[in-house]
């Protein structure tokens, strides 16, 4: 039986160090020995970015938050690199599961390897640094086979890839101060107009 090591990803903007290149699993053909808990940090908007895709199958990305679906989005064939959905906001403390909903096989793999009823890691995650569209955040990746359930894998975790980030959403303190400073700028601006045209 396979030892199984606990990483925990933490959703900050951390400085991190893998460039595209490096986001892919390192050792495909073997299954991930890594697994990943998902816990909120910040509170905002969590928002999802298209990598890509090596899969055949038709297959989306999907989101629990606490348990509660957030629903599928980022189809692996109608997606674009760098693609963004916003799967809404998040709190401190949340617990995320991310799944990858294979509609082709009627598969659904989740991140949290628990929840699989094949009892597989069917993901690989590690930091990204940004790279075009993609700003940095955490790099995840799906297998979509499993030998327990379709009678084969290749374990490269390439088959529904995304990145993540929270963006923070303003206190509304911080609004009112922006309305305000908004405010003061249109009103300077009129003065100046009306200075202008008095005398001209």
């Amino acid at each position: 039986m396979m030892k199984t090591c606990f990483a925990t990803a933490v959703l900050v903007f951390v400085a991190a160090t893998a460039a595209k290149a490096d986001v892919i699993y390192p050792n495909p053909g073997t299954e991930n020995p890594t697994t990943y808990t998902f816990t909120a940090t910040s509170n905002g908007s969590l928002l999802a970015y298209f990598y890509g895709s090596g899969a055949s199958f038709s297959e989306s990305l999907g989101l629990l938050v606490n348990g509660q679906d957030r629903g599928i989005a980022l189809g692996n064939h109608s997606s674009a690199y760098g693609e963004m959905y916003n799967f809404g906001n998040i709190s401190v403390g949340d617990t995320l599961v991310f799944y990858d909903n294979v509609s082709t096989t009627g598969y659904t793999y989740y991140s949290d390897i628990k929840m699989n009823s094949d009892g597989v890691n069917h993901v690989y995650s590690t930091s990204f640094a940004g790279s075009g569209k993609i700003p940095a955040g955490t790099y995840v990746g799906f297998e979509d086979l499993s030998l327990h359930e379709t009678g084969w894998t290749d374990n490269n975790y390439t088959d529904e890839q995304f990145v993540f980030t929270i963006t923070a959403v303003p206190e509304p303190s911080t609004w009112a101060m922006m309305i305000l400073g908004f405010t003061g700028i249109g009103f300077l601006t009129y003065r100046r107009r009306k200075l202008a045209m008095a005398t001209a």
